[in-house]
Parts: structure tokens; C-alpha cells; sequence
């Protein structure tokens, strides 16, 4: 059911000669005394944990599922994308000369895991085309079934879900809430007061090519994140995920409710986000149905928040939601 593929580097050569041979093994000494002298609980890592990808079948379908995972996690994260592009280029993509947020999560002690959907990535389409709320979300549902075995030790996933990846992990809490400890909604655009109309797409789907303007759309605020940063998001957006999915049947998303949502909620909004706007935000946290939830305004950024300006404040406040309740 699962096979592992790693993403190789390179070792940090020794030195050339004893004296720097022995600069090293002092330093080593140093850093294993500080570990045992450290307050309980402190995570020490040597060095960020490699990529790999694991394959989970969700009803008889190849799903892939992207992975940084330490050696002793001490909690577990499921990451969910957005509408357009997969999860390395949303979540594991290095900016403003910081680890990317797969690496700084598993570098913090989290088994960090992140779910290409159907036809996203390197996980490929299902036989129909298309892509449905309803299947995102069981598909996730399988993925996280396949976490608590892999991890029986640890509590349940903690599920963070940014922009279109927000509606899917909160229908996936909503129903099968046993299988999360929290979920945090990150860009969250469905607004609680509107419903989609009933429709169902039929016949071929588009498979339109993505362009570099979609890849840039997100990034909306000047100055909120650096100009070689955004293009190396184009390049690894277009590289992970040249055809455009396409998605029917929008209205599975009227079955969304606030009030329903009864596990640990976090919303985290971009302030200039359009995507995410205020009211949006204001009506779902008043809605949640329950009592243990924060919404959490990034100043300066905008849909992108994790990859610009804010991405240390961004993964400060994650990175204590997951440590409370995960």
C-alpha cells in the first residue's frame, strides 16, 4: 500500500586536516552536552529531514503524499493545497532565505505530511477527468486513516488547509472529526452567509495549460515578498503542475457548516487577502461550534502570507496550535 521515494543530498564534507577534524568533533560534543542540558522537550535536529513521498490508495486510486519526518516526531500535520498548484510549490518551497514550512515544521519535531489531490502534482487523475469537494475530502479521510497507523503512537493529525485546501479540511473535520486533533483554515474564502447553485459539469474536462500569470495572482501586496522569491514560486508551479485540474460540482461546499466544525479550530488570515476577506472570516469564527478557537490577522500580507513578510509570525502561530492540541 505504501513505498517511499527520498530526495538525496549531499553530506557536508570533513575537513582537511586534523585541526579542523577536531574543530568539528568539539563542536558535536558541544551540541550533544546542550541537548542533554536543555529543558525537557526541546527538540534537537541535526539536519532538516529529507523529502520523500509515500503512495496511499483511496478507493482503489494512487494518491501521492509528500512527507519531512523526523526521527522522533512528537506530533504529526497533514497540509492540504490550494486550487491551483500542488504542495511542493505551495508548502515546500524555501523563501526570503528560510526553510521552507515543510522543513521548518519536521526541523521543530512534526511529522509533516502533505496530500497532492487528484490530478495535482504526482498524483494523477482518476479515470472521470474531474475533481469533486466530496472526493478531496474522502481522499483526505483516507490519508489521515493511513497517518494514525503509520504514527499509532502520536495523537491525531493536526490539518492545515490553505485557500481551496481550507473548505476541503474543514468538510473533512466536519465529518470524520475522531480522525483530527485541530484544523487550522488558512485563507479561508467560502463564506458562510452565500451558497453555491447546484450544477454538474459533464463531458471532457478543459485541461487547460496553467499560465505564469495564475502562478503570480497570489502574490498581491508590493514589497510583501522578494522579487526572486515569486519567480522561483512561477518556475516550481509550472514545473509541479503544468495542466490546470478541473473541478465540478462546487455546490458539495454548501454542506459546509460553522457550527459543525466542533474540534480545535485556528483561522489564520493574510490582513490584505481578497481571497479572505474580513466578513468572510468574522462570520466563521462567531459560527464555529466550538468553544477552543483563535483567528489570527497577519499585518501586511495577503493570500500568500506563509511565503512572504509574515512567514515567521505565520509559522510561530501554527507551530503553537499544532504543539497545543496535537
Amino acid at each position: 500500500m505504501t513505498g517511499a521515494r527520498s530526495v538525496g543530498r549531499r553530506p557536508v564534507g570533513a575537513g582537511r586536516d586534523l585541526h579542523r577534524l577536531v574543530g568539528v568533533l568539539w563542536m558535536l560534543m558541544a551540541t550533544i552536552f546542550a541537548a542533554c542540558d536543555g529543558p525537557a522537550g526541546d527538540v534537537v535536529t541535526d539536519a532538516t529531514p529529507e523529502l520523500a513521498s509515500f503512495e496511499v490508495v483511496s478507493d482503489g486510486h494512487p494518491l501521492t503524499v509528500w512527507a519531512r519526518v523526523p526521527a522522533q516526531p512528537t506530533q504529526v500535520v497533514l497540509l492540504l493545497h490550494g486550487r491551483t498548484w500542488s504542495i511542493l510549490p505551495d508548502f515546500d518551497l524555501a523563501t526570503g532565505g528560510q526553510p521552507s514550512l515543510m522543513e521548518f515544521l519536521a526541523s521543530e519535531g512534526v511529522a509533516v505530511y502533505g496530500l497532492d489531490a487528484r490530478g495535482y502534482g504526482a498524483t494523477p487523475r482518476d479515470g472521470t477527468g474531474w475533481l469533486e469537494p466530496d472526493r478531496m475530502a474522502e481522499d483526505a479521510r483516507s490519508v489521515l486513516e493511513w497517518l494514525r497507523d503509520t504514527h499509532p503512537d502520536l495523537g491525531s493529525p493536526v490539518v492545515l488547509g490553505w485557500s481551496y485546501g481550507s473548505a476541503v479540511g474543514h468538510l473533512t473535520a466536519q465529518r470524520w472529526p475522531e480522525l483530527v486533533s485541530g484544523v487550522s483554515l488558512y485563507g479561508y474564502f467560502k463564506d458562510p452567509a452565500q451558497a453555491y447553485p447546484v450544477s454538474s459539469a459533464s463531458g471532457e474536462p478543459a485541461r487547460a495549460p496553467t499560465t505564469r500569470e495564475a502562478a503570480l495572482s497570489d502574490f498581491i501586496t508590493p514589497g510583501s515578498i522578494d522579487s526572486t522569491d515569486i519567480e522561483r514560486f512561477v518556475e516550481a508551479a509550472l514545473r509541479a503542475d503544468p495542466v490546470r485540474v478541473d473541478i465540478r460540482n462546487a455546490h458539495h461546499l454548501n454542506a459546509l457548516s460553522p457550527d459543525s466544525l466542533t474540534v480545535p479550530t485556528q483561522i489564520l488570515q493574510g490582513e490584505l487577502d481578497p481571497i479572505a476577506p474580513t466578513p468572510v472570516q468574522e462570520r466563521l469564527f462567531q459560527g464555529l461550534g466550538t468553544p477552543h478557537k483563535e483567528w489570527i490577522v497577519l499585518p501586511g500580507c495577503d493570500h500568500a502570507a506563509h511565503l512572504e513578510v509574515c512567514k515567521e509570525r505565520f509559522e510561530s502561530a501554527f507551530l503553537r496550535f499544532v504543539r497545543e492540541v496535537g
